[in-house]
């Protein structure tokens, strides 16, 4: 496999990369649609000439349409090429995260509490983000202060992987808060083991405080 040199003068093997994305040689087409370095139409000619249009400025040519008649290859330096890919791919990772809920009660006692501390470190662990719901019930909504109180208790507890996306708030009979997820890397996990598994399903054991899967995404729930 030939070797070319890059915009930084380098040499790189040219023909490697994720399988199916054809470049350089490997383009079949008899011809292909050339979009130079700068985004302009080259126009239709052969991938041997594109490819020779390339090697001129130390680049790649990539074949990013292979569907489209004629195939479609841009003028691109490889490795920037599988970044910004790469980084599509996160970012849509990152839209598309769940956000979970655990709810509770200022009655809850530390066993239970430590259960849903649990939980909640899991869903964090796993890169989604949580919101802790606190609910009044009855004469519970007379002491208001003291949902607060729990709720950033439980926010503190869940600092090793967590921060808080607002301070606690009100909402009808409910205290909430939202919970991003730390970076893998800086995740400090205090309830769970770190090879610990977590089951995906609503906790059945307690009927009327309970976590459960919220079918928006964070972003629309971030709305609320």
């Amino acid at each position: 496999m030939a070797k070319y040199p890059n915009s930084r003068g380098k040499f790189q093997n040219r023909n490697r990369g994720p399988k199916g994305l054809r470049r350089n040689d490997r383009i079949r087409a008899t011809e292909v649609r050339v979009i130079g370095p700068e985004g302009t139409n080259l126009g239709v000619m052969p991938p041997r000439k594109a490819l020779e249009l390339a090697k001129k400025v130390g680049l790649d040519l990539i074949e990013v349409s292979p569907s489209a008649r004629p195939p479609v290859c841009r003028i691109l330096d490889f490795g920037k090429f599988l970044y910004e890919e790469s980084k599509k791919q996160k970012d849509t990772k990152q839209a598309t995260t769940k956000l979970k809920e655990i709810k509770f009660r200022v009655s809850i006692d530390s066993h239970d509490f430590e259960t849903k501390l649990r939980r909640a470190e899991g869903f964090l662990d796993h890169g989604n983000k949580v919101k802790l719901t606190l609910q009044f019930r009855g004469r519970e909504n007379e002491h208001r202060e003291l949902g607060y109180e729990r709720v950033k208790l439980a926010s503190q507890e869940l600092a090793g992987v967590s921060s808080a996306d607002s301070e606690p708030r009100l909402v009808g009979r409910q205290v909430t808060q939202i919970l991003s997820p730390l970076p893998a890397g800086k995740r400090v996990l205090k309830f769970n083991a770190p090879d610990h598994e977590l089951e995906d399903h609503e906790d059945h054991d307690e009927p009327e405080d309970h976590e459960e899967d919220l079918e928006h995404e964070a972003e629309a729930s971030d709305k609320e």
